[in-house]
């Protein structure tokens, strides 16, 4: 059977390479099953998290997603067996992890990269219900489907960029909208996305790219932007860029003209109260960002631990994000477990409408994320939770 009624197994395991994982011998924990606050007895399964290495190049954001859902699955057990597997972030490698996971795990949870879960799809792995931390690229193959069991519920720049166009959309007189990006390969993602949500809106994208030389951006298309700025006088400035490009071109066409982004343009820690990490030159600039980030009074945000970095490490929001969908994606993968098809949870990472399940044909992922604005140099909810 899919779901066992049985004592709780806890394991932390290590898969390298090959089909066959080696022995485990880790500490076992055992709990009696108990009932979750609705009144349902939450069934026991077992639980793989599949990450690459710790010693590999995305070891530190393996770390950051490992800790999260760890901390989650501390504070939420639900008669849950959870194994972290571990391999080299290779296609091939993560494709003979999964499917070594596959023959032994009710619910996998990973792989992290792009790459990895690619290979998984395109070679019609996926057998058991998986909840991937990102999503597949098949951008060459627009035909292939999402298998029914697959879940991605990766943290999309893409998917932010959307969300930006819907907002703009619903709130600006119909006009011109100037997109503004480098030729970065994520910057011209989120440009597209954007781009192609506003379509129907009355808004209308006039892309703008920027050539760059030791991080600055080129001034004279920074001059010429400020012209057509007073010429054409869009309705606002999209910008497809980091904190610190953003901040030039700001500096360079002042703060007439409002600005708004995704969460790229939020390098800051929450909590972070050092002046020198803040960015008045922002203030007003508008974004989206996940709750973990920008909401601490947020009942999910407040419950959990925060990500700690060692004592040489600068705070990192990139990090923190991927703790926070750690911490999400252990919170779904418990209503998974419960059987649960159609669900909303109130998330570290955003309000998740989710539909996955048994007799699920076309499975669903939304994320939702608190609108934002720059205010005394660091951002905070444009409206309250």
């Amino acid at each position: 059977m899919l779901y066992k009624w049985a004592k709780l197994t806890l394991v932390a395991g290590i898969l390298l390479n090959g089909l066959c994982p080696p022995a485990l011998a880790n500490t076992t924990i055992v709990e009696a099953a108990s009932p979750d606050p609705s009144g349902n007895t939450i069934p026991l399964a077992s639980i793989a998290l599949l990450l690459p290495l710790r010693s590999g190049p995305l070891g530190a954001a393996a770390d950051a997603v490992r800790a999260g859902f760890l901390n989650a699955y501390e504070r939420d057990k639900s008669d849950l067996a959870v194994t972290v597997i571990e391999s080299a972030d290779t296609p091939a490698d993560m494709l003979a992890t999964y499917a070594a996971a596959s023959k032994k795990y009710d619910i996998l949870v990973g792989p992290l990269s792009r790459t990895g879960i690619t290979a998984i799809v395109q070679n019609g792995q996926v057998t058991k219900p998986t909840i991937a931390l990102t999503q597949p690229d098949l951008s060459s193959d627009k035909d292939q489907a999402l298998p029914t069991q697959l879940l991605p519920i990766g943290l999309s720049i893409e998917a932010e960029a959307r969300q930006v166009a819907s907002w703009v959309g619903a709130e600006l007189a119909p006009g011109k909208v100037f997109v503004l990006s480098t030729s970065a390969a994520w910057q011209k993602r989120v440009a597209s996305a954007f781009t192609q949500q506003l379509q129907g809106s009355g808004l209308h994208a006039d892309l703008m790219t920027f050539s760059m030389a030791d991080g600055a951006l080129n001034p004279g298309a920074l001059t010429q932007l400020q012209q057509r700025i007073q010429n054409e006088k869009p309705r606002l400035l999209f910008a497809a860029l980091n904190a610190d490009q953003t901040k030039q071109i700001r500096n360079a066409v002042g703060d007439e003209t409002p600005i708004y982004g995704i969460s790229q343009m939020n390098p800051l820690t929450l909590g972070d109260s050092n002046p020198e990490h803040q960015i008045p030159e922002l203030n007003g600039v508008r974004l989206l960002d996940i709750p973990w980030q920008v909401q601490p009074d947020h009942p999910a945000v407040m419950v959990y631990p925060r990500r700690t970095d060692g004592a040489e490490q600068q705070p990192n929001a990139d990090l923190d994000r991927l703790y926070a969908l750690g911490i999400d994606a252990f919170r779904i993968a418990r209503e998974v477990a419960a059987r649960n098809s159609v669900f909303q949870i109130d998330g570290v990472t955003g309000r998740l409408n989710v539909t996955f399940g048994v007799g699920i044909d076309a499975p669903s992922f939304e994320r939702v994320e608190p609108e934002a604005v720059y205010q005394n140099g660091v951002v905070t909810p444009l409206y309250a939770h």
